[in-house]
C-alpha cells in the first residue's frame, strides 16, 4: 500500500487551536462500518452507544510538562529541550533544538541554581542524552520551569494545562495527551458506570513518535517507534470476562488499542497482564485480537494512526467519513471533535462478542 492512498484533503481552518469550553460538548461521528451508516452526534451521546456489560479501556497516562527553555551556558544562546524518555533518576533522552550547535559536554542553564544539565551522549538518531542537576523535587521543578508539549500543528499557546490532561490522567511519563479521552468529564463517566458499563485502565506513555511523518512511499518500509505499557491482572481480567460474556471491548484511543492488540493471549484467548513496550504497527489487512470499537480522534493526512482507524473500518470508509466531516466542519486532531467506530467484523480474528472469528 501506498502513503498516498491514506491522503486527504484538510482545510487548515478546521484544524483546532484550543478546546472546547465543557469537554464532552464537543462533536461525535458515529461511524458504522459494518453498515458504512454516519451519525452526527455529540460526545455525551456515546453514553447511549454504550451498554451494559462493555469495557471501556482508558489510558491513564498523564502528559509531564516536558518542554524546557534554557541557554547554552558558554554563549548564552537559547536552546529549547523536549523530554521524551526518563533513563534514571536524572538522565533524559531528549530532542535538543537546536541541536547541531550542541554536542556531548554542552552546559545548559534552564533556571540558575535551580534546574541545570550536561549533554552527556549524542544517540545515533540525533537525539540527546541530558544529566539534570536541579534543586528540589524533580516533579516540582518541571512543573514550575515545563511547559507542555503541544503538537506543532497547534499555534496558540495553552492557558489551562490541565486541558491538556484527561481527567483520569493518573500516571505520569506522556510526552503528548492520549487525545481521544480528553472529552470524558467526571459526571460523563459517572454516568457510564451507572449504566452498568465497566471501565478499566492501563498506562502507555505516549511518545512524540505518535507525530512522526510517515516518509517511505511503501507503508509497509515505515519503522515504527516503541512505547512503553502496562496492564494489570485486574484490567485483563475484566477485559476476558466481558469478551467471554458476549459484550464489546471498546479502547479509548490509538494508544489503548495499540496495547490491547500487542498482548500476549492464552489458548482460551484470555489477554495477560504485562509491563513491556510495543512498536506495533497496524495497517489494513490487520485482524483485530481484542477491540470490537474504538472512540478515537480525526487523524492527520497520510498519518499511521488513519491507518490504524483504516485497518478497523475500511480504508474506503474511513476516507468517506473524513470527507463528510470536513463537509461538516468538525473540528481535527488533538483539541478537536471525535470519532465512535463500530468495526467491520470482517477485520476480527479470535475472541469478539462471545464468538471465534
Amino acid at each position: 500500500m501506498k502513503k498516498s492512498d491514506f491522503y486527504y484533503d484538510l482545510p487548515e481552518e478546521l484544524i483546532a487551536q484550543h478546546p472546547v469550553e465543557h469537554r464532552d460538548e464537543s462533536r461525535l461521528l458515529h461511524l458504522n462500518s459494518e453498515t458504512n451508516e454516519i451519525e452526527h452526534l455529540h460526545f455525551r451521546d456515546i453514553l447511549d452507544q454504550l451498554n451494559r456489560g462493555d469495557t471501556l479501556v482508558l489510558n491513564d497516562s498523564r502528559v509531564i510538562p516536558a518542554r524546557l527553555f534554557g541557554t547554552k551556558a558558554s554563549l548564552q544562546n537559547p536552546v529549547e529541550v523536549l523530554l521524551l524518555k526518563r533513563l534514571n533518576e536524572t538522565d533524559w533522552e531528549t530532542i535538543v533544538n537546536p541541536g547541531r550547535r550542541l554536542k556531548t559536554g554542552a552546559h545548559i542553564v534552564f533556571k540558575e541554581d535551580v534546574l541545570e544539565a550536561d549533554i552527556i551522549d549524542v544517540l545515533p538518531d540525533g537525539n540527546r542524552v541530558l544529566r539534570f542537576e536541579f534543586t528540589g523535587i524533580w516533579e516540582e521543578v518541571l512543573d514550575e520551569l515545563g511547559e507542555m508539549p503541544l503538537p506543532p500543528y497547534i499555534h496558540e499557546r495553552l492557558i489551562d494545562k490541565e486541558r491538556y490532561q484527561t481527567v483520569y490522567s493518573k500516571v505520569s511519563g506522556s510526552a503528548a495527551a492520549p487525545t481521544a479521552g480528553l472529552h470524558f468529564t467526571e459526571e460523563l463517566l459517572e454516568e457510564i458506570r451507572s449504566k452498568g458499563v465497566n471501565i478499566a485502565f492501563l498506562t502507555l506513555h505516549v511518545g512524540l513518535g505518535t507525530f512522526r511523518p510517515v516518509k517511505e512511499d511503501e507503508i509497509e518500509d515505515h519503522l515504527m517507534h516503541t512505547e512503553e505499557y502496562v496492564i494489570s491482572s485486574e484490567t485483563c481480567d475484566l477485559i476476558n470476562k466481558t469478551r467471554h460474556e458476549g459484550n464489546k471491548v471498546i479502547a479509548v484511543g490509538t494508544t489503548s488499542c495499540r496495547v490491547l492488540e500487542s498482548l500476549k493471549q492464552d489458548e482460551n484467548y484470555n489477554i495477560l497482564p504485562e509491563k513491556s513496550s510495543t512498536d506495533i504497527f497496524i495497517y489494513p489487512g490487520y485482524k483485530f485480537k481484542v477491540i470490537d470499537n474504538l472512540i478515537t480522534n480525526f487523524h492527520l493526512p497520510e498519518s499511521t494512526l488513519v491507518m490504524l482507524v483504516s485497518a478497523l473500518a475500511g480504508k474506503d470508509e474511513i476516507l468517506n467519513a473524513y470527507k463528510i466531516a470536513v463537509e461538516e466542519k468538525y473540528r481535527f486532531f488533538s483539541f478537536g471533535d471525535a470519532m465512535y467506530i463500530e468495526g467491520n467484523k470482517d477485520n476480527y480474528t479470535g475472541l469478539h462478542q462471545g464468538k471465534v472469528f
